[in-house]
């Protein structure tokens, strides 16, 4: 599944999805509905134009309700029509970002809203603000989405809420030059790694998901050369999800979160994560929850 709208309200999610036949993609959905489909890039074959993809630890960049984050990444909160930009270039101390060279982040943005959020748009500083959605939130819900954003003047990405939200910025990798330690994306069918409703006893967990999730011995077909996993990741919450964050096997769990589903419902997200000790990747919950991890690519020299 890419996502699930159990109520029919407006959702977005993030994905990355091998080109088929004469490039289209295919869309099945159990329920007539309209689909909107924004594009902000595509991989192509190593050339000299071509970038390469750098994982990182997943790390907080920002969060507007802390006054603790470097300038320009902590309060205020965003105020509903207004635009704002935000320098992740700060955060180059805090998480290991390069000071120069960075062409695009791969993100994971979570909203904290005050009221109803129509949507959130994020772009790159210095250009127009595109007629696209990032996420849609009209419940007013904790949410997540991730996105690929190019960066823009000063290395700077916008960010524009339709109404007051708090605004929090994860980031697990980026796009550059191609050099030492970078990446190509490899596609895969997509595939199916963890389903826990049918592992073991078939029962929710709650905190650290144990065994973690091992990638690369699943019936998907991984490269053991993989250094990246880019997956959808579904939670089936017994009751309200405060938040899920998944992580890179052998390093302390950081303080990021992958997706939130406070209303308990089947919940969805992009997830970018570094594979960990021996490809394997770590999962919290901090509620009750069932776990499903799809694969459609994965980073690899």
């Amino acid at each position: 599944s890419t996502l699930n709208s159990q109520d029919g309200r407006i959702k977005a999610n993030a994905a990355i999805v091998p080109a088929g036949t004469n490039g289209q993609i295919s869309v099945f959905a159990t329920d007539t509905t309209n689909v909107i489909v924004d594009v902000n890039g595509y991989f192509a074959p190593v050339s000299g134009s071509t970038l390469a993809f750098y994982a990182l630890p997943p790390c907080r960049v920002a969060d507007t309700r802390y006054s603790t984050y470097p300038e320009g990444l902590g309060p205020p909160s965003l105020t509903g029509g207004q635009q704002r930009a935000f320098p992740i270039l700060n955060a180059t101390a805090t998480c290991n970002i390069p000071p120069s060279g960075v062409a695009a982040y791969s993100l994971n943005l979570t909203v904290v809203p005050h009221g109803s959020l129509g949507f959130l748009t994020v772009w790159p500083t210095g250009q127009a603000r595109p007629t696209v959605s990032t996420l849609n939130d009209v419940l007013g819900k904790v949410i997540a989405n991730a996105a690929i954003v190019v960066a823009g003047t000063s290395g700077n990405v916008s960010v524009y809420p339709t109404s007051d939200t708090d605004l929090i910025i994860d980031i697990n990798g980026y796009f550059a030059a191609a050099g030492m330690g970078g990446l190509s994306l490899y596609s895969v069918t997509p595939c199916r790694v963890i389903d826990t409703r049918h592992v073991g006893g078939g029962q929710p967990f709650v905190g650290a998901l144990n065994p973690p999730v091992d990638v690369v011995n699943s019936q998907c077909g991984v490269s053991t050369l993989a250094q990246a996993y880019a997956f959808n990741a579904t939670v089936v919450p017994v009751a309200g999800l405060g938040y899920l964050t998944l992580w890179p096997d052998g390093i302390d769990q950081p303080l990021v979160s992958t997706l939130n589903a406070q209303d308990g419902l089947i919940t969805n997200n992009m997830a970018i994560v570094p594979a960990g000790t021996l490809g394997k990747v770590d999962a919290y919950a901090s509620g009750l929850t069932q776990l499903i991890l799809d694969i459609s690519s994965y980073f690899a020299p």
